[in-house]
């Protein structure tokens, strides 16, 4: 079984797990059917540095989203009754792994009504958002004591203020499988262990872009101002690297991912509790079993290992590789079952498919011992050393 060391942001196989998991649970769970769209929050550069060393403010951030939602949406339709949902990823890494703090939202076409009845937003132009979402931001910043008065005047007479909001992306009712393609999105890793094309020789790392043809890093805000290089990589020195990478680690108990509006917790169980109203009282505990034995026999499930692995890796490692046919899981071999694990690899069970493999008893762990002294066991400890890196020539 492989190794899990659970870390989120940094580790790209459990991240992906967690991924996949809170993908499917926002399609499947959380998401009802109702059109909805996916809205992009950028701000200026200027700006990114204070969420960078205070990354407290990217919640505010994502509320700043939110509220500029609910103020235009209630303005479009004219109704300052209504909830729309929302859920919004928030993102602290651009193509490079450069930091980029910026905010994903999926959010519904329309708002509820206090009944449930959903109403449609008519098309909108994303002026309304930009212009709300700016003040939003300023009122936030503002508010933490990050800039001043004079700095929020300076930035409104920009002939490109460095804000924008994109919501081109749009996802018709029912749409489960592009939500939780796009939810899979907005929670990703940040970085991509394939995207590291090699180690140079003297410890640099090649990043590359996710898309392989040439562009400008940093992207120009319009075609009269000039951006950077034309490029699909970045160069970094091995520590550079590293502190690119750590950046992106979110502090513990903070959160990445809110909920809103009518996809909130808060709303979510006002809705269970009052649907659970007038039902039948039933045992929980034969529930919870008969659930538990229908998953037992279902292996398609997306939240079973063996669907993640197939939807991660595109493999099947529950096919036989001798026939194709579906394997199932007959037992387990515990850590003191040695005596098994000798007869299967010895092949001594009739019928079995290996044999001739056992090479001998099997291999402790050594118990753990002080490092032998040395000659220079009296030197001190706090004289540094010289490290030398070797390079494997196989992932050059």
């Amino acid at each position: 079984m492989p190794f899990s060391c659970q870390q989120r942001c940094l580790c790209p196989s459990c991240h992906q797990k967690r991924s996949l998991l809170l993908s499917e649970r926002i399609a499947q769970n959380i998401c009802q059917p109702a059109p909805h769209r996916q809205i992009v929050w950028t701000i200026p550069k200027r700006l990114r540095i204070f969420f960078r060393f205070d990354r407290r403010q990217l919640g505010g951030l994502a509320r700043a989203a939110w509220e500029t939602i609910v103020e235009v949406y209630r303005d479009v339709l004219r109704r300052d009754d209504v909830l729309p949902g929302a859920i919004a990823g928030i993102q602290t890494f651009g193509d490079l792994i450069h930091f980029h703090p910026h905010v994903h939202v999926i959010a519904t076409e329309g708002a509820y009504r206090p009944d449930g009845t959903f109403i449609c937003l008519p098309p909108t132009d994303t002026t309304r958002l930009l212009d709300v979402w700016q003040r939003k931001v300023f009122d936030l910043l503002l508010g933490a004591g990050k800039i001043d008065q004079e700095l929020v005047e300076q930035m409104k007479g920009w002939p490109h203020s460095g804000f924008s909001v994109d919501n081109s992306v749009y996802l018709p009712a029912c749409d489960t499988s592009g939500l939780q393609r796009l939810a899979e999105y907005m929670v990703r890793c940040p970085f991509s262990l394939a995207r590291i094309v090699r180690v140079t020789e003297s410890g640099s790392v090649v990043y590359r872009a996710q898309k392989g043809d040439c562009r400008r890093f940093p992207t120009p805000a319009s075609n009269d101002l000039a951006g950077g290089a034309s490029r699909n990589f970045q160069v970094f020195e091995a520590l550079d690297f590293l502190a690119q990478l750590t950046q992106h680690i979110p502090d513990k108990g903070e959160h990445l991912v809110r909920y809103f509006g009518w996809y909130s917790y808060r709303h979510r169980g006002m809705r269970a509790k009052e649907a659970s109203k007038g039902e039948v009282k039933i045992d929980r505990r034969l529930v919870d079993e008969a659930r538990s034995a229908a998953q037992a026999k279902s292996s398609g499930t997306a939240s079973s290992w063996a669907a993640l692995v197939n939807r991660v890796f595109e493999v099947d490692p529950l096919e036989c590789p001798h026939c194709g046919s579906k394997m199932k899981i007959i037992s387990f071999i515990e850590r003191g079952q040695r005596d098994v694990v000798e007869k299967i690899l010895r092949g001594h069970q009739s019928g079995a498919m290996v044999g001739g493999l056992w090479e001998g008893p099997l291999r402790t762990l050594a118990t753990a011992r002080s490092p032998p002294a040395s000659e220079d066991s009296d030197r001190d400890l706090a004289e540094p050393r010289e490290l030398q890196l070797v390079l494997d020539p196989e992932f050059l």
